[in-house]
């Protein structure tokens, strides 16, 4: 590709930057909402490079634009850098061991999302300024995906409203285009006011709000049978009343999820759900808030672009590990339990066929860019990618920045996200994402075949499924401390 070598240079040139900056945001483990130090060492790092940054964006603090180029087509790398409560682990250590004790930690890898995305964005840049063609690059940080949905914000505020194309990555164990759907996802909570009474003297007085919590979940378990089976319903009781038995609860509180393959789906079981507390609150005489927490729509994976990003994976080659990244990842291969190493080759036989596993051998670690999945599946966790996805034609890849078999959101996840092994995948994805940018801004043709192929899917009836009235600080302060 002509430009290859630009980008591939830059990554190399900024290599020990880019991966002291991710364990600087590795070291913030800031949360959704909260990403105050990481967002600021990003942006900061975009106007020393050159770019134009707009900060504070669509009512989020921590949510910011950087821009560099002129005219069409308008590319953007989509930037992730919150982490995930509770999830707090020391470096590269393959054994379970908080670095502060409750805190949050990167078990999914933002650190290296953001400045992977950040290595893309700058190559996309030093390209366009030594070819001199037309094109604009963006950098979109996006705060609170984990929980908060900052990109659903964002396309409701309509940022992404000139852009051509999006590409983003995401840390993973495998090297692949993410050629699948995912899941919608509508979350709410349920606030159930009753009146205490002593449980024993005088229950018919009271009017239990647990009661109301725990027939809401019994007919949310009835519910499931009668919903699309790709759906999912699961809930936390986060507030169970108290601790006393003898006291009829006043207030109690649960929190749901309410996933399926489109938001259509998604927004259905929604208001099915919502009239199952109400008949709940009915049947025990209590008070029922709603209180709509966040919502994401499903992804729409692009093939134009998948068959794009394919190529440039390919010419980015994978993450170049060394004998002691292989030594690590064995080590913490066998922290890991027979089936989740099984479930990984499974995943892998049915979407990179059985050419791949030969490749890959005994390794603990996947070095090898497998052919595009073509099937249609969709995974069953979420991502406010989706919303993106359904305004602008996307494209989204995942490089190996773990042992094979190592679960999202883990102690093991932290680890290696603050280790070699993940900024090698990290550099990588910068490779990958930076050609593919590169190549968009030489082939206008491509820019148009990936509209019609996103016309074709979704056409122009996005509806954001967070509603106008929910700002982000609403969100922040119902799904406080909640992990997504």
């Amino acid at each position: 590709m002509e430009g290859k070598r630009v980008v591939l240079e830059s990554v190399d040139r900024n290599r020990a930057l880019y991966e002291a900056l991710s364990d600087r945001i590795w070291g913030f483990a800031e949360t959704g909402f909260q990403e105050r130090a990481s967002a600021a060492a990003i942006a900061d790092r975009l106007e020393s490079e050159g770019f134009t940054v707009d900060r504070g964006i669509a009512g989020m603090e921590t949510a910011f634009v950087g821009s560099y180029g002129s005219g069409s087509p308008v590319v953007a790398v989509l930037g992730e850098y919150d982490a995930l409560p509770g999830l707090s682990q020391a470096a590269s250590l393959p054994e379970q061991k908080e670095l502060d004790s409750g805190k949050a930690g990167h078990g999914c890898g933002h650190n290296l999302l953001g400045i992977g995305a950040l290595a893309a964005a700058v190559a996309a840049k030093d390209f366009l300024r030594d070819s001199g063609v037309p094109g604009t690059v963006r950098y979109y940080g996006c705060p609170g995906e984990e929980f908060g949905c900052g990109k659903t914000f964002l396309v409701r505020a309509g940022v992404f409203g000139d852009v051509d194309l999006a590409f983003c990555w995401h840390p993973s164990d495998i090297n692949a285009v993410w050629q699948a759907r995912t899941l919608a996802n509508l979350s709410v909570y349920f606030r159930f006011r009753g009146k205490a009474s002593h449980a024993a003297a005088s229950p018919h007085l009271g009017r239990s709000a647990l009661d109301a919590v725990e027939l809401t979940n019994v007919g949310a378990n009835y519910l499931r049978e009668h919903i699309v089976p790709e759906a999912r319903l699961h809930y936390a009781i986060t507030n169970p009343g108290g601790r006393a038995p003898n006291v009829v609860q006043a207030s109690a509180e649960s929190f749901y999820y309410c996933r399926a393959p489109r938001i259509a789906q998604a927004r259905e079981i929604y208001e099915r759900l919502c009239d199952v507390a109400r008949g709940a609150a009915l049947m025990t005489g209590t008070n029922l808030e709603i209180v709509f927490a966040q919502g994401l729509s499903d992804y729409v994976p692009n093939l134009v672009l998948g068959e794009h990003l394919q190529k440039c994976m390919e010419e980015a080659g994978g993450p170049a590990f060394d004998a002691a990244d292989l030594e690590l990842a064995e080590k913490f291969r066998a922290t890991l339990t027979e089936a989740e190493k099984a479930a990984i080759l499974g995943q892998l036989r049915m979407t990179q066929g059985p050419a791949v596993l030969e490749a890959i051998g005994g390794s603990p670690l996947d070095s090898v860019v497998g052919p595009l999945f073509r099937g249609d599946i969709c995974l069953p966790g979420s991502t406010d990618v989706g919303d993106v996805s359904q305004v602008v034609p996307t494209g989204q890849i995942v490089y190996a920045a773990a042992a094979l078999g190592t679960q999202a959101h883990s102690w093991q996840n932290t680890a290696q996200a603050g280790s070699s092994i993940g900024r090698k995948g990290m550099l990588a994805a910068g490779r990958a994402l930076g050609l593919a940018a590169a190549a968009a801004f030489l082939d206008p043709a491509l820019v148009e075949r990936a509209r019609e192929e996103h016309a074709s899917k979704v056409g122009d009836s996005y509806s954001s499924p967070i509603p106008e009235t929910i700002e982000p600080e609403d969100v922040l302060r119902s799904v406080s401390n909640v992990p997504f």
